[in-house]
């Protein structure tokens, strides 16, 4: 696979007359970008935007990716609620992407991804026998399974609990490590842990966090990644006052 393309994103959002957001967004091909900021400031938009997706409002500006290819067939997205079609069996929907493309699936691609996300057992089961955190491991394997050089990731580990979630960290760095990840989260010590750069959004601007000097994936509990945790954390706390 060739280098992953950067992003590049300019320009204002408005829904109505009110303006969601202005942004000058730089993300880097093959690293992993962190956006967060606070609920209903546009930050889902900005995937939903690039995707090509109904967002709601309308745009003025410019967005493209670094090497000047479409993005089309080239993002793999990972959306808040987990999607899964109730019809099908886990593995199926795993590799729902390849057949309706028409192409012959990797079963054994699947199968492996399941087995990393720690549900092996329940390959043949239907979504509805699954609890939240595990729908959602699914639907982490299944955007892992489609092995795209762009990823979008709205809040994939949100409902885990924190032994799995850093699991689950772990597993997507490993198989995405040469990715442009734009990542959406909440959790100021995800972004401090994953992030090769933190983007924090509000209505009027986007702003670059100082990460750790240290190598993503970093230590949960190093000094450097708790330091940028806490910082941000007052950060937002601030800002939301």
């Amino acid at each position: 696979m060739k280098k992953s393309p950067g992003i590049i994103l300019k320009g204002q959002h408005r829904i109505g007359d009110r303006v969601l957001f202005n942004t000058d967004l730089h993300i880097p091909g093959a690293q992993w970008t962190c956006l967060l900021g606070r609920s209903g400031v546009g930050k889902s938009t900005i995937l939903r935007l690039i995707l090509g997706l109904e967002t709601g409002g309308v745009f003025s500006g410019s967005f493209a990716a670094t090497d000047g290819a479409p993005f089309a067939g080239r993002i793999s997205y990972m959306a808040q609620s987990d999607l899964l079609l109730p019809w099908l069996s886990v593995l199926d929907n795993v590799f729902i992407g390849a057949r309706l493309r028409g192409e012959a699936p990797n079963v054994d691609r699947a199968r492996d991804l399941l087995h990393r996300v720690g549900l092996s057992d329940y390959a043949d089961q239907k979504p509805a026998t699954l609890s939240g955190g595990m729908r959602q491991r699914a639907a982490l394997a299944r955007t892992l399974f489609e092995d795209r050089p762009i990823v979008f990731l709205d809040e994939p580990f949100s409902a885990l609990d924190a032994g799995t979630r850093a699991d689950m960290q772990e597993l997507a760095t490993d198989v995405l490590h040469d990715r442009t990840v734009l990542l959406i989260t909440h959790d100021p010590a995800e972004a401090a842990r994953l992030a090769h750069q933190i983007i924090v959004m509000s209505a009027q601007e986007t702003q670059n966090w100082p990460v750790p000097e240290t190598a993503a994936l970093r230590d949960i509990n190093a000094a450097e990644t708790l330091a940028c945790q806490a910082q941000l954390l007052a950060y937002l706390r601030r800002s939301a006052a």
